[in-house]
């Protein structure tokens, strides 16, 4: 899979608003009074672990927007696999600018790397056991969604829908309202047009059942143990896609994966992934 970097346009907004909120009222007050306006800078941003990168071209677009004429280079950009030392960026410039703009950098690169990481480790294990991809979901940082969602692909997983409009997912709070799987059904059927896709949320075989019989796009089938999921996967016997969905981690997926599931979506990715740990230093040569 090609990994396309997001465009300048959707992700400038994000890193501007990090930095008016960093920036506050007064500017960089530390660097302002420590640093002569003149000093010059050579560092670099550098893994202190293993792991895959995400959010490197948004902490460019940091440095970018505080001073124009720093000198910025990508070692290692987007998807790439890192180990402790690896240089990923090199920045050099006014001592002042590069001080100013390195945590909003950092916190987008470390944060989004972060998401790249777990979500690679869970596709090797899933790609030893079965076919499915690892698909992210709605569960993201307001504001950071696209980010985010880009990161789970640099570390080698899919997207899910990236908003509500994207697609129809009827779960089960809707299927409570709408009284039913099959009316929930018929009604989206009703609403939607010919280019909108309707997936069901499925928690037993009976449900499953019926929504088959309605007919559908894709089933999530929600909180199901391996077992069940291998049932369910020979009930679709490949009508529509199939997701498995919940209590998934790298313990759980491998035998998630091996029922035939065709997805597997992962809410903790994007919104409880722990930041892979990069750090802004002096270059050294």
């Amino acid at each position: 899979m090609t990994l396309y970097p997001l465009p300048r346009l959707l992700v400038e907004p994000v890193i501007r608003a990090a930095l008016l909120e960093d920036l506050g009222r007064a500017g960089d007050v530390t660097s302002d009074a420590c640093i002569p306006a003149q000093a010059r800078f050579e560092a670099v941003i550098a893994s202190r672990q293993h792991g895959v990168l995400a959010g490197i071209d948004a902490a460019v677009i940091a440095f970018d927007l505080i001073d124009q004429s720093l000198s910025v280079s990508i070692e290692r950009g987007d998807g790439a696999v890192v180990a402790p030392g690896d240089v990923v960026l090199r920045v050099s410039g006014s001592a002042r600018a590069i001080l100013t703009a390195e945590r909003v950098a950092l916190n987008v690169a470390c944060r989004m790397s972060g998401i790249a990481t777990a979500t690679a480790g869970l596709v090797a294990i899933a790609r030893e056991h079965g076919k499915a991809q690892i698909v992210c979901t709605r569960k993201t940082t307001p504001g950071l969604r696209a980010l985010e969602k880009h990161a789970v692909r640099a570390g080698g997983g899919s997207n899910h829908r990236f908003g509500l409009d994207d697609a129809v997912l009827i779960k089960d709070n809707h299927i409570a309202v709408a009284g039913g799987v099959v009316p929930a059904i018929q009604a989206a059927k009703a609403h939607a047009g010919h280019m909108v896709k309707i997936e069901v949320e499925v928690d037993t075989l009976a449900q499953l059942d019926a929504a088959m019989a309605e007919g559908v796009d894709a089933v999530l089938l929600d909180n199901m143990t391996p077992a069940m999921l291998t049932d369910a996967v020979a009930l679709v016997g490949g009508r529509a896609l199939t997701e498995a969905s919940g209590r998934v981690s790298r313990e759980t997926v491998g035998a998630i994966a091996a029922s035939g599931v065709d997805l597997i979506s992962v809410g903790w990715i994007t919104h409880s992934a722990p930041i892979l740990d990069l750090g802004l230093d002096a270059a050294t040569g």
